[in-house]
């Protein structure tokens, strides 16, 4: 993209409240939840990441433009913990090794906002409209296949 000619801006953004939701949740169906060692996150709300993209369409192609990630960097554990809260669940949380490069990267903190701007709405504020006692969960976007 850099090399093409063309003029670009490329906003990147740290993991959705929706997919952090999605992850605990699938993994709270078991009575003890595999979270993997040494991970953290920082989900932001698509609001805010929507936000920055519309205020940077209106704009002129500004290249690499500063990251934009939730407003709290959240270890795995904490984010389950919190999950767990909000639905009134108990599961024993049990901390599992993932390998490869992929992994390595994210324990590595690669996914995490080094610089940039932080979104307003919190992971709490989220669940708290999400997630219902007992698990039930509302994703903003649906898994099912229409067609």
């Amino acid at each position: 993209m850099r090399d093409s000619g063309l003029p670009w801006t490329l906003l990147r953004a740290t993991e959705f409240h929706d997919l952090v939701l999605q992850l605990v949740a699938t993994l709270a169906r078991c009575p003890v939840m595999p979270l993997p060692r040494g991970i953290c996150v920082q989900p932001v709300d698509t609001r805010d990441v929507a936000e920055c993209l519309a205020h940077l369409a209106l704009g002129a192609p500004a290249g690499r433009v500063p990251d934009v990630g939730g407003p709290r960097v959240w270890s795995l554990p904490a984010a389950a913990r919190a999950y767990l809260a909000a639905t009134g669940l108990r599961r024993a949380l049990v901390s599992v090794p993932l390998p490869g490069k992929t992994a390595r990267a994210f324990r590595a903190g690669w996914n995490l906002l080094r610089g940039g701007d932080t979104g307003t709405r919190s992971f709490e504020e989220f669940l708290a409209q999400r997630v219902a006692p007992g698990g039930r969960v509302t994703l903003s976007y649906s898994l099912r296949h229409r067609g």
